[in-house]
């Protein structure tokens, strides 16, 4: 249960029941990562561009190479929220549910090729030991696999954004909603 007050689509208005219809329209499904944003109706229009910019824009790392990121970025924190949400994206591209559960159990999983491997490992590092890259350049992995700058920029701010989101998740009791067997439009 949220740990602090939300304002849900029935008892929106101006401005939050915009955002919420938009959302709805958008997205196919309106998220309790956006109600528990609902005291402050334009960060959830700045997460969502953010989001959307990390997320969906041009990148040399595909989308589901940035859902596998999202989702070792969330299971290394614990964040069940964040973890199925983009477990369910993921498994939108490898349809592969076994191969997900891997990457979530494992550090390692011997399907992955060596550039899945180095963006998992770099994901999960930065999110656990975020003070280790001061002093090693873990890029070095990155760019031995082929990535070029531009690429683990994408890939930090990936990290980043889903280590962001994970905490307000988990300090504010975000809860998954109910499976209404509807997922997300992608």
């Amino acid at each position: 249960m949220a740990r602090i007050e939300t304002i849900g689509h029935n008892e929106a208005s101006g401005k939050l029941k915009e955002i919420y219809d938009t959302l709805l329209e958008q997205r196919g499904k309106l998220a309790e990562v956006h109600t528990i944003q609902s005291l402050r109706p334009e960060s959830i229009t700045q997460h969502m561009d953010l989001y959307m910019g990390i997320m969906f824009s041009r990148s040399e790392l595909s989308r589901a190479e940035r859902e596998m990121m999202a989702v070792v970025v969330s299971a290394a924190n614990g964040c069940p929220y964040c973890q199925k949400h983009h477990a369910e994206a993921l498994n939108h591209y490898w349809k592969d549910e076994h191969k997900i559960k891997q990457i979530i159990q494992e550090d390692a999983p011997g399907f992955l090729s060596d550039r899945e491997l180095a963006l998992c490992h770099y994901a999960r590092l930065l999110t656990l030991n975020p003070h280790a890259h001061e002093k090693h350049d873990y890029t070095k992995s990155l760019k031995s696999v082929g990535l070029k700058d531009a690429a683990i920029l994408d890939a930090t701010l990936v990290i980043a954004y889903f280590n962001f989101v994970n905490r307000i998740v988990l300090s504010l009791g975000v809860e998954l909603e109910d499976d209404d067997g509807q997922g997300y439009k992608y």
